[in-house]
């Protein structure tokens, strides 16, 4: 008996996966726990392991595919066994549903119509021929058993946000379903027709040619469209969730930091202590005396958190993502610079666990290493706040009744006024402020 191997939901965040590169090769032998393929989700890399013996008979789907959760990418069975026509290669997957996870036998589905959703047969040789037009038309199959018409999770949601109607499209799916390629070839169907172009003179060379031994040759292209990446889909759909609802309000204050810098230069040891690692100590500890910044908004209720868990951004290619210090405040600096050098290589690679990037209480973004003097950073829903951390500069400020030189920083707090109010927001900066002016009080 074949059995699919499906997109597992490797991530809380998840809804549909890149498929990076297949480690297990159509013919070969798998064992359970064998890792299949490796999976870019929203925020890592990650792998898909095997849930069932046997021997890889196909593969679904190719390397560099994005698949949504719950749709099949291989099939494992025994050697030389047949494998069914609804298993040939795909791109990407057409429809989503609830995660599964590996294993699901051919025909045992608990759900028919998801089983029959998750391997669509391919469509009949004689609707290639058809016109796009064919593609728009009033349904005549019946609406399932909820009065609602059959269309795939991922069909449902380009509709929405295309404001299509779903009722005069017509499905080439299994049993009548709306399934992606339909809402593409409706789009195609109702696209006005290119009026034919006016006759118009040659334009002149543009400005871009250059000349060359032979002529002139174009310059590179005007532009490059590049697809987006699981990333920085989380990333633009987090920010959305974030500026648009969230009533956000900034606070900032200047630090000095020459004492500090003096304490940073006498701990010699390694693994050397970094600026920002005595920043999230700092900050883990101002946190513990203000509770009320140490919160999450849950729509009815705010959830003041007794633990401490700071989540600190690091760049990475394809945008950022935020490797969280759990426990911070009960962590000493040499512990935290341990902790947040691992974290950070390993967010760059990729290689997070879901569990290392998730959950945080407060964060940190800093650009000072970027020669940023002040910024303001986006809140990271559902936390209440983020502390934008500037560069430390020399400059002359009045010191003690005389004009002197000092090293000084400038952290912006963004606050999320449903849960911290300006008063509370200035009071955990006040503190803040203290401890890093006088770094004794971290080890007190």
């Amino acid at each position: 008996m074949t059995t699919k191997v499906v997109m597992e939901a490797l991530s809380p965040t998840m809804e549909e996966g890149r498929l990076v590169e297949w480690k297990k090769q159509e013919g070969e032998p798998v064992a359970v726990g064998d890792v299949l393929a490796e999976i870019e989700t929203d925020k890592a890399v990650m792998e898909l392991v095997a849930r069932i013996g046997g021997t890889m008979l196909k593969h679904i789907v190719e390397a560099g595919a994005t698949v949504p959760v719950s749709e099949p990418v291989a099939v494992i069975g025994e050697p030389g066994e047949e494998v069914g026509g609804e298993a040939g290669k795909r791109g990407s997957g057409e429809a989503g549903g609830p995660a599964s996870g590996n294993g699901q036998r051919d025909g045992k589905a608990k759900d028919p119509e998801a089983q029959a959703q998750a391997t669509p047969p391919a469509p009949p040789a004689r609707a290639a021929a058809q016109p796009a037009s064919a593609a728009i038309a009033t349904s005549s199959r019946a609406p399932d058993a909820g009065g609602r018409v059959k269309a795939s999770p991922l069909a449902r949601r380009i509709a929405s946000e295309r404001g299509l109607d779903l009722g005069v499209v017509a499905g080439t799916g299994p049993e009548g379903r709306i399934v992606a390629r339909d809402l593409e070839q409706a789009r195609q169907a109702t696209a006005p027709s290119p009026a034919a172009p006016a006759r118009t003179p040659p334009l002149p060379p543009p400005a871009s040619r250059v000349p060359g031994p032979g002529g002139t040759r174009p310059a590179s292209a005007p532009f490059t469209d590049v697809p987006l990446t699981q990333i920085r889909k989380t990333i633009a759909r987090r920010l959305a969730q974030s500026i648009g609802p969230v009533p956000t309000f900034y606070l900032t204050t200047e630090v000095d930091m020459e004492r500090v810098w003096e304490a940073r230069a006498a701990l010699s040891a390694e693994p050397k202590v970094s600026f920002n690692d005595i920043i999230i100590k700092s900050v883990a500890m101002a946190l513990r005396q203000h509770p009320a910044c140490n919160a999450w908004w849950q729509d009815d209720h705010i959830r003041y958190w007794n633990e401490v868990h700071v989540g600190m951004a690091v760049a990475v290619e394809d945008g950022l993502i935020t490797p969280v210090i759990r426990y911070a405040d009960e962590k000493t600096l040499r512990q935290i610079a341990v902790e947040a050098r691992d974290l950070a290589g390993r967010a760059r690679d990729r290689r997070l666990r879901p569990e290392e990037y998730t959950g945080a209480t407060f964060s940190i973004s800093n650009l000072g290493m970027l020669d940023i003097d002040e910024f303001t950073a986006v809140i990271n829903p559902p936390e209440a706040g983020i502390l934008a951390v500037g560069r430390i500069a020399e400059k002359p400020v009045a010191h003690e009744g005389v004009v002197a030189v000092r090293r000084q920083m400038r952290l912006t707090m963004s606050c999320d006024h449903r849960v911290i109010d300006g008063a509370t927001g200035a009071q955990f900066l006040k503190t803040l402020k203290s401890m890093l002016e006088n770094p004794l009080a971290l080890v007190w």
